[in-house]
């Protein structure tokens, strides 16, 4: 899965320094409505609004603002119908693709979703066609030149760590959601840096493609990113070492 971890490590990386910081800002600052709207504003009794913030912040998004989505999403203040949902279907070269959706027009949204897979040789798939491929886990990442793989389990396996991946530059390691919050905080009080933490959907295998199915790919991730309506896209494809060479430059 090293092709695949290591591009989404890019494009978080690559997404930080975006030009784009406006959509950036507008993604986190719903993620963190709904999350505050489905489990409360109290981030340790919600691991979903403790891994937003955590986007929030990596983002830079401003301290009020990130107070100011909790209320609104807790309904201390006035804030715009957001509805979930969850796009499924097909990239080129019969990847899946799973498009996490909040917007207050579902048919608009799924419309936009359609023709976007349509124009870059997708397609749109019914419901739950690639959702049983991916599963919804907590993703902590430390860095490998600072703590060994042995110093991780020590201190994570009685806070719910599952499985620790290496991941090139860095440990990834993985928990059921529901412990997102003990496991950051035991690594936290253990003086361990956490470089990036998230509540994300891991594919369970992934499908190597060619470069320029990968091109191809990458095109239709990007043209999806771009709708307002879009939160996240999900995919397992696993992209060639020249191709992601080229994407790091």
């Amino acid at each position: 899965m090293a092709g695949h971890s290591k591009w989404h490590n890019i494009q978080h990386r690559k997404g930080r320094q975006d030009a784009k910081k406006g959509k950036i800002f507008t993604k986190v600052t719903k993620e963190i409505m709904l999350a505050a709207r489905d489990g409360g504003g109290d981030t340790d009794k919600n691991p979903r609004l403790r891994a937003a913030i955590d986007s929030a912040k990596s983002a830079n998004l401003p301290k009020d603002k990130i107070e100011t989505a909790i209320k609104k999403g807790t309904g201390e203040l006035a804030a715009d119908q957001i509805e979930e949902s969850v796009c499924e279907g097909y990239g080129p070269g019969g990847v899946a693709m799973l498009v996490k959706v909040a917007t207050d027009n579902k048919n608009r949204a799924v419309a936009e979703i359609r023709h976007v897979l349509s124009k870059h040789g997708g397609s749109m798939g019914e419901s739950g066609c690639v959702a049983w491929m991916f599963d919804y886990r907590g993703v902590l990442s430390l860095d490998k030149e600072s703590y060994t793989e042995d110093q991780l389990l020590e201190v994570g396996l009685d806070a719910g760590a599952e499985d620790i991946i290496d991941d090139g530059e860095v440990w990834q390691v993985r928990c059921a959601p529901e412990d997102y919050t003990a496991l950051q905080q035991a690594y936290q009080e253990a003086g361990m840096e956490i470089s990036e933490a998230e509540l994300t959907m891991v594919p369970g295998n992934t499908v190597g493609v060619d470069p320029e199915t990968g091109r191809k790919i990458l095109k239709l991730y990007d043209a999806l990113d771009d709708l307002d309506d879009v939160q996240n896209i999900y995919t397992n494809f696993e992209l060639p070492q020249e191709l992601l060479q080229e994407l790091e430059n």
